[in-house]
């Protein structure tokens, strides 16, 4: 399944480079997105290399979900694919 990272988690002040936001294709609702906690994530650089996270819980009331990675996405990230696996 296929994912879109939207931005990292924070504030006006701060930012969390380790947890991203993510628009999942096809889910457009709270209840779907719900279905999707526990499961792998999986972002390939452009070099090859993949960088793996976890689906922590919802964001906000129309499908999104937060994701947090082992180590932080860089910014180069936003806009991009990821691949919801499980």
């Amino acid at each position: 399944m296929k994912a879109t990272v939207v931005g990292f988690r924070g504030s006006h002040k701060t930012q969390d480079t380790s947890q991203m936001i993510l628009f999942v294709d096809g889910v457009n609702s709270k209840e779907s997105a719900s279905s999707l906690i526990d499961k792998m994530v999986v972002w390939t650089t452009p070099g090859g290399k993949k960088i793996e996270g976890k689906v922590i819980r919802i964001h906000g009331n129309s499908g999104a979900i937060r994701a947090r990675f082992e180590r932080g996405l860089p910014g180069q990230s936003i806009g991009t694919t990821v691949e919801v696996i499980g």
